[in-house]
């Protein structure tokens, strides 16, 4: 569990901190198992998968030995292949998952680019009453990342949806190793946004991890942002929904994973704040300016050989998918 925070968290938060903060260890497995045989919950795992064959395959073999075949806490393992170029589907398919492509989804809307398109259409091709989401880059993986944030959901009716919360080493391409260095979108995007605009949750350690387990009964009627904006816009709409008391966090270690560069950053940034942006105006809690209809964001690079900067502009999405249960075919099988 954090510390106990400084007198400037609002008093509400600081109680969610306390009370809705917990370690893994902190629900022991034949606890979970037994919860899952009193209420006859079943679990969904997805991994959202884009060029991720050094990875994925790993990931899935300790899922499947761990949580399916030593322990039966998970039901039914997926990754979404969202256009991989490369062996991720059959490297995830060889290692035991059952493996879904995103065009192959829901076939008459064209699907767009962006992690949230993948999560939303997860929904389609999962059956579970607890859907677990899993990034898919992730490097000694451990097993904890998926029940330490189920346990809740197993144990305590109450919640609705969990985030992991972990160490997020930046470990660069030298080697080198900067022990709270990772999560930078997180410390200077995601977290001002939340402390200034939804202050009631500047007690989540991990906003923007992509580790979350959420009941489908909630995920089902949550929008989508279709980018990197998926994981703020959910929070903040769960928020809404339900209120910060169905909302927790656990504690599951270190997470490792590849790190993107500055520009990749920058753009997934834009996209958290548009996300935010859309949110506040929808609630009529800050007007949007009516250039965000076509925004873009700029960045530059400079030719190596002649010095010479270069633009490049990139559009800046803010594209949602519906509720999920709004969607006919979804209806239809649930």
């Amino acid at each position: 569990m954090p510390a106990e925070p400084t007198p400037a968290l609002l008093p509400q938060a600081a109680s969610w901190l306390h009370r809705r903060s917990w370690s893994a260890a902190d629900r022991p497995v034949h606890t979970l198992l037994e919860a899952k045989r009193r209420t006859g919950r079943t679990v969904s795992v997805v991994l959202p998968a884009l060029d991720e064959e050094a990875t994925v395959g790993d990931i899935v073999r300790t899922i499947r030995r761990e949580l399916m075949e030593r322990l039966p806490l998970v039901d039914e393992l997926v990754v979404v292949d969202s256009g991989s170029t490369d062996a991720t589907a059959a490297v995830a398919a060889g290692a035991g998952a059952r493996v879904e492509h995103r065009d192959a989804v829901l076939p008459r809307l064209p699907a767009v680019p962006g992690k949230g398109e993948v999560l939303w259409r997860s929904l389609l091709v999962t059956h579970g009453d607890i859907v677990c989401f899993v990034d898919a880059d992730l490097r000694e993986f451990d097993p904890a990342f998926v029940s330490g944030i189920i346990g809740p959901l197993l144990t305590d009716e109450n919640i609705q949806l969990v985030k992991a919360m972990y160490d997020r080493p930046l470990e660069t391409e030298t080697g080198a190793i900067v022990p709270a260095g990772g999560g930078r979108v997180t410390e200077l995007v995601a977290r001002p946004l939340l402390n200034l605009h939804w202050p009631e949750l500047a007690g989540f350690v991990q906003p923007l991890g992509g580790e979350y387990a959420a009941r489908r009964s909630l995920l089902e009627r949550l929008p989508f942002p279709t980018g990197y904006g998926v994981e703020l816009g959910l929070l903040v709409d769960a928020l809404e929904l339900v209120g910060l008391d169905a909302l927790a966090q656990v504690d599951v270690g270190v997470r490792h994973h590849r790190h993107q560069d500055g520009q990749a950053l920058g753009r997934m940034a834009a996209t958290i704040y548009r996300t935010a942006l859309e949110r506040l105006d929808r609630t009529h809690r800050l007007k949007a300016s009516a250039d965000l209809v076509h925004p873009h964001l700029t960045q530059f690079t400079r030719d190596p050989d002649t010095r010479e900067f270069t633009a490049h502009t990139h559009p800046v999405t803010a594209l949602e998918r519906p509720p999920m249960h709004t969607v006919p075919e979804y209806a239809k099988r649930h």
